[in-house]
């Protein structure tokens, strides 16, 4: 019952509330991203959705146009500190994950949840393995429990398998949790990047940017 309608309402209510200061926010770091690097200010992410479905996703832009695709030898995106198709302001937003924000939006037209797994682009959906496509039997969130447990500091396979325990046992008292855990995470800025180890399988393909 939680994982449906009741869960839905709290995501709706809560973005509500929250919303005003978020407009708030998002345009001083909108006329930032502008004055640093200029337009566009959103950038617009295909993503793997509940059922397979892909829906765009928003994110305040933190690369420069037209960034290069790395990706980790196991297909996943690349995210390092040092990452240089990062700008200034970008790099600032992502470590304070001000650039989520956006996806606030994608949670009022139904494609997210606040809390659930993070949405795969749709290159790494194609290589899940087993059981791993059961994650995307519940809506992605902006945080959720692989985000709160180690969240880039840990594989992309052990993300995935954090992924499948939330879908296969959400309940309000584990998103009260991972809520709680989520600020945090946050304030203390922890796990942003990949480790030293992971970025030794980064490769760059393609020109599209990769956030």
């Amino acid at each position: 019952m939680y994982s449906g309608f009741f869960k839905r309402l709290l995501d709706l209510l809560v973005s509500l509330v929250v919303l005003p200061l978020a407009l708030l926010v998002l345009l001083v770091c909108a006329i930032l991203i502008v004055i640093d690097d200029g337009r566009p200010v959103f950038y617009v992410a295909n993503r793997m959705g509940k059922g397979g479905h892909p829906f765009k996703m928003y994110k305040l832009r933190s690369m420069y146009v037209n960034s290069p695709d790395y990706r980790m030898a196991d297909g996943s995106t690349y995210n390092a500190a040092d990452d240089p198709r990062m700008t200034r302001v970008g790099r600032k937003l992502r470590k304070s994950s001000l650039d989520e924000l956006p996806q606030l939006f994608n949670v009022l037209l139904g494609d997210m949840s606040l809390i659930g797994p993070r949405p795969d682009d749709l290159k790494e959906a194609e290589l899940y393995q087993g059981r791993e496509a059961l994650k995307l039997k519940v809506h992605p969130g902006i945080t959720g429990l692989a985000q709160v447990s180690g969240r880039n500091a840990i594989t992309w396979r052990q993300r995935l398998a954090l992924d499948l325990e939330y879908a296969e046992s959400v309940s309000f008292i584990l998103d009260l949790r991972i809520l709680f855990k989520t600020f945090a995470v946050v304030f203390g800025q922890k796990d942003v990047y990949v480790t030293d180890e992971g970025k030794e399988g980064a490769d760059g393909a393609g020109n599209e940017e990769s956030q």
